[in-house]
Parts: structure tokens; C-alpha cells; sequence
């Protein structure tokens, strides 16, 4: 994932060949409702970061798993897929297995959301030229004419810095230290520096790419919720003063850190935003089994997340899983989940179907595991990005 040139990992597959078995069809069940807004997205996106070595072996990423695990997540109604330029080979793969099966899909029956501007772990391009490069890159690895999102990657490494403490609790920004976040009214078109404007350079070259009918939605993406909140304001307040389509927040609305909640309002009425995901219901690995080494979390975090798994039989997958359904559910954003292989697209299906009968024993569990947070000190906490 360090490179713009992902390795060469392809595969397409005749169809005549590709195994159809059980495990290659949906479970009978409720299926997978649209959230509504602007793109109309379903309650699930297929977050295919997990298409890459960050989070799969090349071997695992050459063989018939990729497609297999679309295509059953089509067939259940996951009709949506996140990915990135920075996602190593994953547009790539996603490309072949969309094209593999689009004789059962064709490409009006789903949505492509992708991303620029980040090229590795410390690379970053906002120059103009770059981001419509990487866009025209895009629409050819995944092998369409048009790309339904096209997100600016982790806008906080490209931005300026506004914010009084990297790390810790941020639900202050809403109040007392709105100004400290740059989030004061009258505050709203303050360009904080030469990162910001960099920010604005590239999104009015998506917009050129949008008026070309290359692009459908332009949106941000990041993990402090409070910057990607005052970019947002900071579109709206620059000409041609039009808001952000699409922000889509990770990592904070999930089983340990849940205050996206809190700023989702904001988005919504204050910068006008269209359209709102929530992404990584497992916090990049943080709540599942194990915790990858490159993970940012702190040590005592890490601790603290041992707890909880303790507290719960030392596991908290459908746990965690079910609480990020829920929580996005109730707000009406859809929640973009990884998967590598078909049994995980099950898995998640079941969870959300559990999710929406009811279930009153994964509420008390909940509530137990957030109060061990608590009491350790990272409940809603962040850790530092950049």
C-alpha cells in the first residue's frame, strides 16, 4: 500500500468456470435495505481495503475469493464498493471481478466510490494534475467510464492542523473549544494556511471532472471528525459556495468510539452535506481478534480493548459488528464494511438481519463493554492523525 503502481494481482475468470456452490449463494432473509439521500446507497457498502496486503496475502488476492466474495455481496443486495488508489492492488482486483460477473451485474446495478490524493504511507499529491491522473487511473483499473464517488483520501495529513490536542476526547469541538477547532460561526471561510488551500485547489478539479460527467459526487474523507467537519464548512464558504456531496468519517462510530454521532448533525444542517457513510466498524482491526501490529492505537487502548474481549469470552466480532449496524441504522448512514471471503459477507448479513428483529441481550452487552472503556479512560477517544 506504499506505492502508486499497485503489484500486478489479476485474475478474470470465465464464467463457466467460476465455482457456484452453498456458500456462493445468499441466506432467504430480509434483504438489505437502501438508507436514501442523494446516492441512495445501500444499508451496506463493501469496503474493499481489504483487497490489498495490508489486510490479505497476494495469494489469498489471486484466487477465486475476491470475486466470489462480490459477487455474493451483490446477491444480497450490497450494491455499493469503497476503494482507493492507495488500496494497492485493490481497484485492480475489484476491476477483474466486477468484469468477471457483469453479465449477472452489469455496472448500472452498483455504485463505484473511490478516492485520491494519498499514493502511500507519507505521500501525498493535491496538485490538480495529480488528482485527475489518479482519477483517470481509477476509472481504468476498475475498468468504467464514470466513477459514482470520488472522495479527496485523509484530507487531516494535506489540511492545517486546527485543533488543540491530537489524541483524547473531542466532543468539545461542538462547544466550548469550537474556536480552537476552527469551528467558530463567522469562522466557517477562514483559510487556515497553504494546506488548506491545497484542499480547495484539488476539490474544484473534482468539480471540473464532475461538470465533464467523469464523476458523480465529490466527497472528503479522514479520521478527526472535527477537521473533516470544518473542510467541509470551509467548501461551503468558498466560491462557487456549494457543499461537500459525500463525507464518509471511520473509525469513530463503533463499539469504542462513537462520536460521529455526535457531529452528524452538524454535517447535515450546518455544512449541508448531502450524503454521510460510516466506515471501518471494527476500527481497523482494533476490535477484531487480533489487533494488526501497525495499528495506532496506544498501548493502553490496547489494553483496555483486552478487557473488553475478556469481559465478552475473548471474542467481540458479532459484538462489535452489531453495534456499528445498529448505531448507523439510527442515524440513517450507511455502514461501509470490509470483507475478504465469502463466510464474512454471511457473517455480516446475519448480524444485520439479528440487528434489525431485535435484540435485547446485544443492547446490556453493549453497554457493559462501553463502560469498561469508560472507566479505563477511551471511551469516544482518538488517537493522533497525522
Amino acid at each position: 500500500m506504499s506505492s502508486l503502481e499497485p503489484p500486478p494481482v489479476s485474475l478474470n475468470v470465465p464464467n463457466d468456470i467460476l465455482p457456484d456452490e452453498a456458500e456462493d449463494q445468499p441466506t432467504p432473509g430480509l434483504p438489505i435495505n437502501t438508507v436514501g439521500g442523494p446516492l441512495n446507497l445501500p444499508g451496506l457498502v463493501f469496503g474493499a481495503g481489504t483487497f490489498s496486503n495490508q489486510y490479505n496475502t497476494d495469494s489469498i488476492l489471486a484466487s477465486l475469493a475476491p470475486v466470489r466474495t462480490v459477487r455474493l455481496a451483490l446477491r444480497y443486495g450490497i450494491r455499493a464498493f469503497d476503494t482507493s488508489v492507495y488500496y494497492g492492488p485493490s481497484e485492480i482486483i475489484l476491476g477483474n471481478a466486477l468484469k468477471t460477473i457483469e453479465k449477472e451485474f452489469p455496472r448500472s446495478s452498483y455504485q463505484l466510490l473511490t478516492k485520491c490524493g494519498r499514493f502511500g504511507v507519507s505521500n501525498f499529491d493535491y496538485t490538480p494534475s495529480r488528482i485527475r491522473n489518479s482519477v483517470m487511473q481509477s476509472l481504468e483499473r476498475l475498468q468504467t467510464d464514470y466513477l459514482d464517488v470520488v472522495y479527496l483520501h485523509d484530507t487531516e495529513f494535506v489540511a492545517n492542523e486546527v485543533t488543540p490536542r491530537k489524541t483524547g476526547q473531542h466532543t468539545l469541538a461542538l462547544t466550548d473549544e469550537k474556536a480552537e477547532y476552527g469551528l467558530k460561526e463567522g469562522d466557517e471561510g477562514v483559510v487556515h494556511g497553504e494546506g488548506d488551500q491545497k484542499i480547495l485547489d484539488a476539490y474544484a478539479e473534482l468539480r471540473k471532472m464532475k461538470e465533464e460527467g467523469l464523476i458523480k459526487y465529490i466527497g472528503l474523507t479522514g479520521y478527526p471528525v472535527a477537521t473533516l467537519l470544518r473542510l467541509a464548512l470551509l467548501i461551503l464558504h468558498t466560491a462557487p459556495y456549494q457543499p461537500v456531496d459525500v463525507v464518509m468519517s471511520y473509525s469513530h462510530l463503533n463499539l469504542q468510539d462513537s462520536l460521529f454521532a455526535d457531529f452528524a448533525p452538524h454535517f447535515r444542517e450546518r455544512a449541508r452535506v448531502g450524503q454521510l457513510l460510516n466506515a471501518s466498524p471494527f476500527s481497523m482491526g482494533l476490535l477484531s481478534p487480533s489487533i494488526p501490529p501497525w495499528h495506532p492505537a496506544t498501548p493502553e487502548l490496547r489494553d483496555a480493548i483486552q478487557r473488553v474481549r475478556e469481559d465478552n469470552g475473548g471474542d467481540i466480532v458479532d459484538l462489535s459488528l452489531g453495534y456499528a449496524i445498529r448505531r448507523s441504522a439510527e442515524l440513517g448512514i450507511p455502514l461501509v464494511a470490509g470483507f475478504s471471503k465469502p463466510q464474512e459477507v454471511h457473517q455480516c448479513v446475519r448480524n444485520w438481519r439479528e440487528l434489525k428483529a431485535g435484540d435485547e441481550q446485544r443492547g446490556e452487552k453493549e453497554e457493559r463493554a462501553r463502560q469498561i472503556l469508560k472507566e479505563a479512560g477511551f471511551l469516544d477517544w482518538s488517537w493522533s492523525s497525522p
